[in-house]
């Protein structure tokens, strides 16, 4: 059998590692990145925040009653979005077959550089390499024939937690086809794409907890529990049977924004300029990115965590703030927001390459918005995205992309 070439490079603590780049003072200290404030969530936690059990997606205020001498930092996505370009600049330099599956992990396809660059293995050691020398920041590797057992590598590969720093691992592991199955079913079932509580509970009922436990059932015993589309898919990936390839570049189905509010809102006048804030941000992003959208979708979570969408689909694609709000606004008005709103979301979808778009009677009848769009941008490329913003907006900054992505900090 030829080496596994299939790999899944994982950031070491990746929001964290980038802010003790640029603060190295905190080195040695339990960190937090994420919302520091009574609705915050942990985004990112250092080795040794994590040695007092706090981890990603913990509310703050759990972790700071777990850590309560952490440091909380507001993040910074355009650093990470800065740093994860030049890391993904490594990763095109060994294989086209790049599939990001968020700013700080990806699969790699290196099949077609084995001459030239050397086994999986030796491609992985060279990235961990160079990303450190390069970048300063430290990643795991799994190496494996598949990507589902290429990212438990992975995961095998981390540093551990301690209250002094990260205690460091291989680095890289490596899954070598005759070990796969045997690696594969000493893991815990709900390591298993597509294992959910809900999943998880059936499967204790069929006293299943590792993935061996699920391969050694017969598949119609795996049918019966869980449906026959999710009993075969899980019976199959018990198996290690998942032939899903690499696939680089995937297209963005949807551009949105949306925050959560320190305190509710309870009028739909409160809730306007963060609409147009929200709107305003969402227009420029499918400009930046060269797309259009047809479909405008509005997200309200109330006080009580009850979550409500209205969307509506347009004839003609639009990328102006103009359109996006104008719809927005509209879909917004029939909700009543009296309950109290935590958090507000606008995104686009149904998009498709290309800006421009036909016009119709709506544009004579309000003349200019393609050229004062076009204006706007021109001011914010050469100023910043803080250089011009809607009036109603005199005083705040624009929206921008990770901005309260984990709750607001105060």
């Amino acid at each position: 059998m030829s080496s596994p070439s299939i790999l899944h490079v994982d950031m070491d603590a990746f929001f964290v590692s980038v802010e003790l780049l640029d603060q190295p003072e905190l080195r040695g200290r339990p960190v937090l990145v994420g919302g520091a404030g009574a609705r915050g969530v942990v985004a990112a936690a250092s080795y040794e925040a994590r040695a007092f059990g706090v981890h990603s997606a913990m509310p703050s205020t759990r972790a700071r009653q777990m850590c309560p001498h952490a440091v909380f930092l507001a993040g910074r996505h355009w650093r990470y979005q800065e740093v994860s370009t030049a890391v993904f600049g490594i990763f095109h330099d060994v294989t086209p077959l790049v599939e990001g599956i968020s700013l700080d992990e990806a699969f790699l396809d290196v099949s077609g550089g084995r001459r030239l660059l050397g086994d999986g293995p030796t491609i992985a050691a060279e990235i961990r390499r160079r990303i450190l020398d390069e970048q300063g920041l430290t990643c795991s590797v799994g190496v494996a024939p598949r990507k589902l057992t290429a990212k438990l590598a992975s995961e095998a590969a981390k540093p551990k937690a301690s209250i002094e720093g990260p205690v460091f691992g291989p680095g890289v592991v490596v899954v070598e086809p005759a070990e796969e199955l045997a690696f594969l079913h000493r893991h815990p079932v709900g390591a298993l794409w597509g294992v959910g509580p809900a999943t998880r509970a059936r499967l204790d009922r069929l006293a299943v907890r590792t993935v061996g436990d699920l391969a050694a059932l017969p598949e119609e015993a795996v049918v019966a529990a869980l449906g026959n589309a999710a009993g075969r898919h899980l019976h199959a990936l018990a198996w290690a049977r998942d032939e899903r390839a690499v696939v680089p570049d995937a297209k963005v189905k949807s551009i949105g924004h949306e925050e959560t509010f320190a305190t509710d809102h309870h009028t739909l006048e409160t809730l306007d300029r963060e609409l147009l804030r929200l709107g305003d941000a969402v227009a420029t992003r499918l400009r930046k990115a060269g797309v259009t959208g047809r479909t405008v979708q509005v997200k309200i979570r109330f006080h009580d965590f009850r979550t409500i969408t209205r969307s509506e689909t347009v004839p003609e694609a639009i990328d102006t703030a103009h359109d996006v709000v104008r719809i927005a606004r509209r879909l917004l008005g029939d909700v009543d927001p009296s309950p109290g709103v935590r958090l507000l979301g606008v995104s686009v979808a149904h998009l498709a390459e290309g800006a421009a778009r036909q016009l119709t009677f709506d544009d004579a009848e309000t003349p200019g918005w393609t050229g004062a769009t076009r204006a706007v941008d021109e001011i914010r490329d050469r100023f910043g995205d803080a250089a011009i913003i809607p009036a109603a907006l005199t005083g705040r900054r624009p929206k921008r992309r990770g901005d309260s992505q984990w709750g607001p900090d105060r």
